[in-house]
């Protein structure tokens, strides 16, 4: 949905600071100098009037930041800083912007950014202009055309950012459509919609599985699970010049924590697992059946092609009895079907659906393989299962069969 070019907008740009006395200062100086005076004088390209203001979370830097801020509120009005009483580590830092930004300010969009440069300010424009084009969630990512890590970085770093990024996408996404669609999953650089979104995440920062980066992860998987329009542009990631690194020696072992902690606890992934588990007995239903089958019909005059695509055929209409009962009552239990009626038009439907994806498309598989290549009937149907029954069952299953109300 395209936003309304009438309103005035708000976004927050929240800044998380720890002795940064040296950067946060000139940063808010380029942001209002240069690169709001762009967004308000449309030279960036965008429509709508922006209202620009900056929330720089403090943890009670020993080093003045908080003072610096303080210093320049005076100057520009659209500057705020918000003091920490505890220092509970970066990610609990944004949540507390994040609820400070949304109940005081009165924020319509949320900027993670960092005070230190390493966030290109001139990403901010190109952000706006996607919230424009009614993106929900913008993120900046490293790994897409255009992008880049800091020429700086010794190998280390790069592995921990090019080889970690890849698990932590895996492991929290994959098969899954976001694990294309999220290139660089520890960005720490992004812009979230307030309405139906940020309002909607858990600002209680004990409710993160960490305190520290792999904050990240989990307020992306959240974001994302709650349907928002998601979209990356280019990151130019640069070398910190001064300050403090929030970096910690054990990120790279949060990280894949909290990855794993994400999925495990994921709805949709408990939901796969189990119907992972019941096409497991299914296949051994399958199998078992189909060896049971032809051992029964097999004669020394039996064409061997035909036998085993019958053979499966048979095995598979049990394993799909099977299949729904297990489904209804445990894989898809908030989604059960309890109506007579229904239930019968669902498995018939079930039923029909069954015989193409587990039936018709494997049998031709497991026929058209035996002619080819001999008789090895186990490895052929292990073939057709798990690259057209499986996929084809779980769109099935969720769209059709258990679409959710």
């Amino acid at each position: 949905m395209k936003v309304n070019n009438k309103s005035n907008p708000i976004a927050v740009i929240v800044i998380p600071t720890y002795n940064e006395a040296d950067n946060i200062g000139e940063m808010i100086d380029f942001l209002n100098d240069k690169t709001f005076l762009d967004i308000k004088n449309k030279t960036s390209g965008l429509i709508r009037n922006w209202d620009m203001k900056i929330l720089v979370v403090d943890g009670n830097s020993p080093d003045g930041t908080g003072k610096v801020v303080e210093e320049k509120s005076k100057k520009y009005s659209n500057v705020f800083l918000y003091s920490e009483t505890s220092k509970d580590g970066i990610g609990a830092a944004y949540l507390k912007g994040f609820k400070y930004a949304m109940d005081n300010l009165k924020a319509d969009f949320i900027f993670e950014f960092d005070g230190d440069f390493q966030h290109p300010p001139e990403t901010i424009p190109l952000m706006l202009r996607e919230v424009e084009n009614g993106y929900d969630y913008v993120i900046g990512s490293r790994k897409i055309k255009g992008g880049s890590n800091p020429k700086g970085w010794g190998f280390k770093r790069l592995f921990y950012s090019e080889i970690g990024g890849l698990v932590a996408r895996f492991i929290m996404f994959f098969p899954f459509k976001n694990f294309w669609r999220v290139t660089d999953p520890t960005t720490g650089l992004k812009v979230t919609r307030v309405n139906g979104f940020a309002d909607k995440l858990d600002m209680d920062f004990d409710h993160l599985y960490t305190k520290s980066f792999g904050y990240k992860l989990q307020l992306l998987f959240e974001t994302l699970r709650l349907g928002a329009k998601y979209k990356e542009i280019p990151l130019n990631f640069h070398v910190r010049n001064a300050g403090e690194s929030k970096i910690e020696t054990n990120t790279a072992k949060d990280i894949f924590r909290v990855a794993f902690l994400l999925r495990l606890h994921d709805e949709q992934t408990r939901k796969f697992l189990k119907f992972g588990i019941v096409g497991g007995v299914g296949f051994i239903i399958n199998t078992a059946g189909a060896r049971f089958f032809k051992s029964i019909l097999i004669t020394p005059e039996s064409n061997l092609s035909l036998l085993n695509g019958l053979a499966n055929a048979m095995a598979a209409e049990i394993a799909i009895i099977s299949n729904f009962i297990f489904n209804n009552t445990w894989t898809f239990s908030k989604e059960k079907i309890t109506n007579m009626l229904k239930f019968v038009t669902k498995f018939l439907t079930f039923n029909l659906s069954s015989v193409i994806s587990g039936i018709l498309f494997p049998s031709v598989v497991v026929a058209t393989l035996t002619y080819l290549f001999g008789d090895r009937l186990f490895l052929y149907q292990v073939i057709a299962i798990f690259t057209i029954t499986i996929p084809l069952n779980w769109f099935i299953y969720n769209k059709v069969i258990w679409k959710k109300k």
